[in-house]
């Protein structure tokens, strides 16, 4: 079976040693006959190693000496069955069996830098890459096996990595294997490389990639290889990484945010064995050789902090405080710009509008972050559940003044990872704690730091409005979010201005500006989508840093669009899918608007429904968005107990086009866990706070869908598009989730509810 590489199976210089190595070769089995050194060409293979550069073929791919391939990706699974979608295109392209396939990913001594895990590009960017990669490893071998066999490349079929000239039933026909041609040694070919790093980066060779009809790899549901060791708790996560020497790390936050240690009393742990304080500027964090031990001296050490103003609103006055305060940047989408907004809206027989709110999020994953930091021999070696090794390396450089050359990043799986969470700051602290501490240093959050201490996804307001004539057209729609950034912290951890460490030892702030607009293809004659955004409430080292959650801004913005899309359709007394139909001009989102109609067996009438009564109602909504690509349509079934407010999503039924499909089963998954999570956010999550700070620390205080709320069904029906180009299903299908239930408690009630999350409290209110 393809599989992932365990996270800690492999020691990370014993294998691979120096700086700039290159791609990593396992040799097993017997050394790579003469006949074979002989057969290859120096422009193809090389005994040395090739540094690890992006125009390099050996810095993607290797054939070991037994012909399995080690494959070098500089992105990482976050639970996406990634690493199987990865090994299916390479078996694909090279014509080896899936099995014999191995990915090793996210270590920045094996991979450059392909973005790690961001903007669900997984397949999108760093599958294409690893496609042409494999394309032209294929070209290499064939050109070498043709020579070896005296033909030409065009005579040489290739059949589970044997290269054959002939009839392959046929015991007589030449034929030699990749691992004969090339096993043990390195790829020594140039790729066309665009000089980009990260997503963006891109390196073809000469070689085509196949025509999608000969697939016999991709587009199959093969198993993922990841599944078992988690279940069976075979293999290790973060957190149980360790290596000799190691002491145990905790970082001391603040009771008042903003507020700075003023002196520290390191007697008042002189009882703990071994504790001992660790402190640079404002940064202050203790450790012992026991985790226990660290966790007592966190406890009990006593600080005086700086007397400072509580920099925070009332969670409950946020979104007044967003309407006032003074707009830092504004953007408006010149693309879908049309017409004249004001001018419609002059002559308009009727206007609608609505305005609505989302909260602050937490990632909350299921543990707070982990990070070990060893530094020795003037390298610095650093394990994290990170989504991005290669930018975590560049900050931890940054942070302690190292070359970058001398810093080793290595992702292991983590508590989960949704956007910018925790892991980045983890992974500076980790770095100047074993820094000052002069040993190796384990940093493990508790769950009140994970969860009050995390970027934040931020709280914006909505404001949508449209116009429309005396016939029932809507002439005009002018969409407006106002919010905090998406980016006062950048998503990278490439930087120390964008974590706790870096802010409370003085790096130079630089919160950046960002958000969104509306992602769909409705055409009116009139319309404009504008964003604005206003400064933090406070602007170092605060738990309300906001930054990327999952689908970064997409769930906020289409609650408030296609909800109001919705008020639109029950304006002019339509069916909400007959009514987006009549709007929607791409031919994709016109399909994935119609295939969820079908799975769900939509009736056609406008909402809400006038043939219940009682307590118990039901109701259906539907919301569609897109996503760098991706058309996703949901249609959410939900039941509402009028008494209480309680919320249930009893079904949906979601269609989806990504492009071409590598795993059915992976995306099926993938869809799964979006519409679960989409759901928690709705019905459940939201950052509280006081004055002084995040209040929001724990499962009670942040609430998070369990159990005993899962949706009752989620139908799926996949769109497959071989040719067209792969878009990314990690977050997409994530976007729409809120509005097709706020749609559906609609049509169950009739009463509209603008502010997430729709807690039972809210629900009752709104109804009563």
């Amino acid at each position: 079976m393809n599989k992932m590489t365990n996270p800690a199976s492999l020691s990370r210089r014993s294998l691979l040693k120096g700086a700039g190595a290159g791609a990593l070769v396992v040799s097993i089995g017997a050394p790579i006959g003469l006949n074979a050194v002989l057969g290859i060409t120096k422009a193809h293979a090389e005994g040395t190693r090739p540094p690890l550069v992006p125009n390099e073929l050996s810095s993607y791919l290797a054939v070991n000496a037994d012909g399995t391939v080690a494959v070098y990706f500089g992105k990482m699974d976050l639970g996406h069955g990634m690493h199987t979608a990865i090994g299916q295109i390479v078996a694909e392209e090279l014509d080896v069996p899936f099995k014999s396939v191995t990915v090793y990913m996210g270590d920045t001594d094996t991979s450059v830098n392909q973005g790690g895990a961001s903007g669900s590009t997984g397949l999108m960017d760093g599958g294409k890459q690893m496609r042409m990669a494999a394309a032209e490893g294929r070209r290499v071998l064939v050109e070498m096996a043709a020579k070896k066999l005296s033909v030409t490349p065009d005579k040489i079929s290739v059949v589970d990595g044997r290269c054959i000239v002939g009839n392959a039933s046929d015991d007589a026909v030449k034929n030699v294997s990749y691992a004969e041609l090339l096993g043990g040694q390195y790829f020594n070919t140039q790729l066309d490389w665009n000089h980009k790093e990260g997503n963006a980066l891109y390196a073809p060779g000469k070689a085509l990639p196949k025509d999608p009809k000969n697939y016999k790899i991709v587009g199959k549901d093969f198993p993922r290889g990841d599944v078992a060791w988690r279940v069976y708790a075979t293999g290790d996560f973060v957190t149980d990484i360790k290596v000799p020497g190691m002491i145990h790390g905790r970082v001391i936050r603040p009771p008042v945010a903003g507020a700075v240690p003023v002196s520290v009393d390191e007697s008042s742990i002189a009882h703990i064995p071994t504790a001992k304080v660790l402190r640079e500027k404002d940064f202050i964090g203790v450790v012992a050789d026991k985790e226990w031990n660290a966790i007592r001296a966190m406890r009990d050490l006593k600080i005086k902090w700086s007397e400072v103003t509580p920099p925070f609103v009332n969670t409950d006055e946020i979104y007044d405080h967003i309407r006032k305060t003074p707009i830092r940047k504004s953007a408006e989408d010149k693309k879908t710009k049309t017409g004249d907004i004001d001018a419609a809206f002059a002559g308009a027989a009727k206007t609608i509008e609505a305005e609505y709110e989302w909260p602050y999020q937490s990632h909350a994953s299921m543990g707070g972050a982990c990070s070990l930091v060893q530094i020795k021999d003037g390298e610095v070696h650093c394990w994290s559940g990170t989504q991005k090794s290669h930018y975590l390396r560049e900050g931890i450089a940054k942070l302690l003044q190292t070359p970058i050359e001398k810093v080793h990043v290595k992702w292991v799986t983590g508590p989960g990872s949704y956007g910018r969470n925790d892991a980045d700051d983890c992974g500076h602290d980790a770095a100047l704690m074993a820094k000052l501490a002069g040993k190796p240093v384990r940093v493990q959050y508790m769950r009140d730091q994970g969860t009050g201490w995390d970027p934040k996804g931020p709280a914006s307001i909505h404001k949508v409005r449209a116009a429309i004539d005396a016939q029932g057209k809507v002439i005009a729609y002018d969409y407006l979010s106002k919010g905090f950034s998406r980016v006062d912290v950048n998503t990278k951890g490439s930087s120390p201005s964008d974590t706790l460490a870096g802010q409370l030892t003085g790096a130079k702030l630089k919160s950046e500006d960002g958000f969104g607009y509306p992602s769909e293809s409705y055409a009116f004659d009139n319309k404009r989508y504008t964003w604005q955004t206003i400064a933090p409430q406070l602007d170092r080292a605060s738990p309300l840093r906001t930054s990327h959650l999952r689908d970064p801004v997409g769930p906020q913005i289409t609650f408030a669009s296609e909800s109001f899309i919705d008020e639109m359709a029950h304006a002019v007394d339509a069916d909400p899918i007959e009514f987006r139909l009549r709007h929607v001009k791409n031919p994709r989102d016109v399909a994935v608007i119609k295939k969820a109609a079908e799975l769900y067996k939509w009736d056609t009438r406008p909402s809400p429904r006038k043939d219940q009564k009682g307590n118990k109602v039901s109701g259906r909504g539907i919301a569609y968005s897109v996503r760098n690509g991706t058309r996703v349509a949901v249609i959410a079934e939900v039941s509402v107990d009028r008494s209480s407010g309680k919320i249930h999503a009893t079904r949906f039924a979601v269609a989806h086009d990504c492009g071409q499909i590598v795993n059915p089963r992976s995306l099926k998954t993938t869809i799964e866990g979006n519409i679960v999570q989409g759901t928690s956010r709705t019905l459940f999550e939201e950052v509280k706070f006081d004055p002084k700070n995040v209040t929001s620390v724990d499962w009670l205080t942040y609430p998070i869908l369990d159990m005993t709320e899962k949706p009752g069904k989620v139908d799926i029906a996949l769109i497959d598009r071989p040719e067209v180009a792969m878009s990314g299903a990690g977050e997409p299908s994530t976007r729409p989730v809120a509005a097709a239930i706020a749609n559906a408690i609609f049509d169950a009630t009739g009463v509209r509810i603008r502010r997430v999350p729709l807690t039972p409290e809210r629900v009752k209110a709104a109804l009563s």
